[in-house]
């Protein structure tokens, strides 16, 4: 059964940091391209940044130079670095695989003084 469990988010101040977790079970994850998503009340699920199976990541220019995707196949799990964090960035992440699976429950993260 495939699962995606994401953690480490929270309230954090504008310019704050924050790191992601998501943990993944029930598939050959090592093999399969990762992806962190978020969905910001009253918008659509966007993506954020991927990162392939060797490594290689990339985001979306409205956090790039901010966030950074990793992963650890040894643990199943996928990263995401946040820093200089903006109110704009409030949102439920989520992470999941190219192509996906059923998502996860994600993790809160809110940017506010």
């Amino acid at each position: 059964q495939v699962q995606l469990v994401e953690s480490g988010g929270g309230l954090v101040q504008p310019g704050g940091s924050l790191r992601l977790r998501c943990v993944a079970s029930g598939f050959t994850f090592s093999i399969y391209a990762m992806g962190w998503y978020r969905q910001a009340p009253g918008k659509q699920r966007e993506l954020v940044a991927t990162v392939i199976s060797d490594g290689s990541g990339s985001s979306v220019p409205s956090v790039k130079g901010r966030f950074t995707i990793s992963r650890d196949n040894a643990k199943n799990t996928v990263y995401l670095q946040m820093n200089s964090l903006k109110p704009e960035d409030t949102a439920v992440y989520y992470c999941n695989r190219f192509p996906s699976t059923d998502w996860g429950q994600g993790t809160q993260v809110t940017v506010s003084s």
